[in-house]
């Protein structure tokens, strides 16, 4: 699997994207991650080892603590990535915008102008 392939698969999943939100405010520990959902520690601990796989999060050490943090490379490639297809469709929805009000003129020439 590749880094792009690795971050959709990991962004695939609403606890992940929420707990990718959550360290956006700074690094936490897995318990601190854990609090606001309605499961368990190991399938918390599952969700970052599939975040930490993508490269999304690493973890650091400090004393007993391991704590999280948000890598923000994975996330800039899947940007650049998508970035090229809304360019695309931009473009396209441009293009469309100038044939419909080429048309509307058309069809109401004294509307255009107003």
């Amino acid at each position: 699997m590749n880094q792009l392939d690795a971050t959709f698969a990991a962004l695939s999943d609403p606890t992940r994207r929420a707990i990718l939100a959550r360290l956006i405010d700074g690094e936490a520990s897995v318990m601190e991650l854990a609090e606001p959902f309605a499961m368990s520690q190991p399938s918390i601990s599952k969700h970052l080892k599939v975040l930490e796989n993508a490269g999304l999060i690493s973890r650091g050490r400090d004393a007993q603590r391991r704590p999280c943090r948000l890598e923000a490379k994975p996330l800039a490639e899947a940007t650049e990535w998508l970035e090229r297809y809304r360019k695309i469709w931009e473009g396209n929805f441009q293009r469309l915008d100038a044939l419909l009000g080429a048309l509307q003129a058309k069809k109401n020439p004294g509307e255009a102008e107003q």
